[in-house]
């Protein structure tokens, strides 16, 4: 499934499925070679469609899984099928991946104490796991800023092979980015609020809310000032995504 940004980069859902994506990401720690891994959702494609920079960073994205059920429901529409690969839910899978490999583990974003508690439980999940540092940058971080190259280098002398960041988009993916270029050998998975929900600090919606497809509900009614805007801005794109979406189908067919 593929979506069109602004100056015209293409993002595509590059992962159909999460034993995927744990595929790609285990043969490229095997193989010595960073990664950028997003989970693709409406509110990206609404950012998508009106920030350049953050097309560009998103097209530059190695591992793309679908992070959202409107995602979903389009690539079935199109008949390029791919499943619900929600951001937090590969926190722990990955962690996991990461103590069978051997690979060390870097966290960016949240706080300090959200991420002490997320770290906490993820060696607990993932016996065996090396957290080698947490980064929490400070309120305003600018993903090409001095201290964004400093960060870089603080996660190429800790040895980390893996990164979670959970700075939010459009921060976490323009980072990963540029971390293919300053970090080679690290892998970065944009995760979003995943550590927020390990630590606590953050709840998700109930499991039956999620199993209807209504977390997003959940979420506007938990904080309709804030989210409502967002949610509102996402219903918008829907239409024009729709019909793009059929055209796609149509092609294919032919």
């Amino acid at each position: 499934m593929e979506f069109i940004g602004a100056g015209g980069f293409k993002v595509r859902v590059t992962t159909p499925d999460r034993a995927a994506a744990l595929s790609a990401v285990r043969d490229r720690l095997r193989a010595g070679r960073g990664f950028a891994l997003a989970t693709i959702n409406l509110d990206h494609l609404v950012k998508l469609r009106r920030d350049a920079v953050f097309a560009k960073a998103y097209a530059a994205q190695d591992i793309v899984v679908a992070d959202g059920n409107p995602v979903v429901w389009l690539s079935r529409l199109a008949r390029r099928p791919v499943s619900l690969v929600p951001g937090s839910e590969l926190v722990i899978p990955l962690a996991r991946l990461a103590a069978e490999e051997g690979a060390p583990v870097a966290l960016v974003g949240s706080t300090a104490p959200a991420l002490a508690a997320a770290g906490a439980a993820m060696e607990r999940a993932a016996p065996g796991l090396e957290i080698v540092t947490r980064i929490a940058p400070p309120m305003g971080f600018d993903p090409d800023s001095p201290a964004a190259d400093a960060l870089f280098s603080e996660l190429n002398e800790s040895g980390a092979r893996l990164t979670f960041l959970a700075l939010g988009a459009p921060k976490q993916e323009r980072l990963a980015a540029r971390g293919r270029r300053l970090a080679p050998r690290v892998g970065f998975a944009s995760i979003g609020a995943g550590l927020d929900f390990l630590a606590g600090t953050q709840r998700r919606a109930p499991r039956w809310v999620q199993a209807v497809a209504m977390e997003w509900l959940w979420r506007m009614l938990s904080s309709p000032a804030r989210l409502g805007p967002r949610y509102a801005r996402c219903a918008a794109i829907l239409p024009g995504e729709v019909m793009r979406a059929w055209r796609l189908r149509s092609e294919k067919a032919q």
